[in-house]
């Protein structure tokens, strides 16, 4: 059976931005990308993936800082631990994390990126955001108008989030997803910032 190459997402956006970076980038996807539907839910998934993968397979991670970068690394690397990926690192890398399988086992190679920059909190919002044109005045106007809400119905954590999405209403194919509207080149994918990202993406499937 040829090796597999597996990349764990928490949602449907993360996947399409992933696609949409490795198409832009010219960086072979993996065979499968499997988005989960919440954090808690990949990281739940985890144990399962390592124990049906084996030597030569490669599983990536990517997952949400969110509020805390080292509750949710400690989060990925304890269920490492617990499925023998013994040289899971005690703090993450800004590069990325790569892990080949450890001597004498058959298990997986091992990849983990945490949104946005494995050194900050944050999210895919976060992440996304340096892709929008500099000094892009509808986006100054979005960022006031998203401001001057007296009583927000989103969470505070999500507000990026809600920045975002209210530029991408505004722009000439109203309300395009992340993925598509990095195809449509209103987020740009060639970036500086999304540089490293891009070398984890291409050291762990290409």
């Amino acid at each position: 059976m040829p090796n597999r190459r597996t990349l764990l997402v928490e949602g449907t956006d993360d996947e399409h931005v992933i696609r949409h970076i490795c198409l832009s980038r010219g960086i072979p996807e993996p065979d499968k990308i499997a988005p989960h539907g919440s954090v808690e839910e990949l990281l739940e998934s985890i144990p399962a993936n390592l124990k049906l993968a084996g030597d030569g397979d490669v599983i990536g991670i990517v997952a949400d800082a969110d509020a805390n970068l080292d509750a949710r690394w400690d989060a990925i690397r304890n269920r490492l631990l617990n499925a023998g990926i013994a040289n899971a690192p005690a703090q993450p890398d800004p590069s990325g994390i790569v892990l080949d399988a450890p001597d004498e086992t058959l298990l997986a190679r091992v990849g983990i990126w945490v949104m946005p920059d494995n050194s900050s909190a944050g999210n895919l919002e976060h992440f996304l955001l340096p892709m929008i044109p500099e000094g892009d005045d509808l986006f100054d106007h979005a960022a006031e108008c998203v401001e001057s809400i007296a009583y927000p119905r989103f969470r505070q954590q999500d507000k990026t989030k809600a920045l975002i999405h209210t530029w991408l209403a505004w722009q000439a194919r109203p309300g395009r997803p992340y993925g598509t509207a990095i195809a449509a080149r209103f987020l740009d994918a060639s970036v500086p910032e999304v540089d490293a990202f891009a070398a984890w993406l291409r050291e762990m499937f290409g």
